[in-house]
């Protein structure tokens, strides 16, 4: 069944923020086996300039992936999930996530294209901070193989 691209040009407003703790930012880093002390030393991340420890770049796929999951879970847009592959990934930065952070996520539909038998849909989320400012925006790509691939 191929994706209705009605879909595309959809916005997901926040439904709920995430709190970024130094545990948190931990955990993942210990996830990652990354060392690096801006993710765990407080006084570390202080001396290069932050206001506390910042999260390694692809922290925000803890957020992200739950609106991803969101969107591409509701049944009006036809996505079979067991024939879904992640196609590309990127974040772009305004600015590090710190421990501190407040972090709200706006979803974007941007394109949903067929293409080789094939279905991809792009999405979009811009991460805000709690004074509304943009943290980063993170681009996915998501490819749902036809029936006969």
């Amino acid at each position: 069944m191929a994706l209705d691209q009605s879909f595309t040009g959809r916005v997901y407003p926040p439904t709920s923020t995430y709190e970024v703790s130094r545990e948190k930012i931990r955990e993942f880093a210990d996830a990652l086996g990354d060392t690096n002390p801006l993710y765990r030393d407080p006084e570390a991340a202080k001396a290069a300039g932050y206001p506390d420890v910042i999260a390694p770049p692809t922290f925000l796929t803890i957020i992200n992936l739950a609106s991803i999951n969101a969107i591409v879970s509701d049944p009006e847009l036809g996505l079979d999930y067991s024939r879904m592959v992640h196609g590309d990934q990127r974040f772009t930065y305004t600015r590090p996530v710190h421990a501190g952070d407040v972090l709200s996520l706006t979803t974007h539909i941007d394109n949903i294209m067929a293409r080789a038998g094939n279905d991809f849909i792009n999405l979009r989320a811009e991460i805000s901070g709690a004074d509304g400012g943009l943290i980063a925006t993170t681009n996915a790509q998501l490819v749902v193989r036809g029936e006969d691939a």
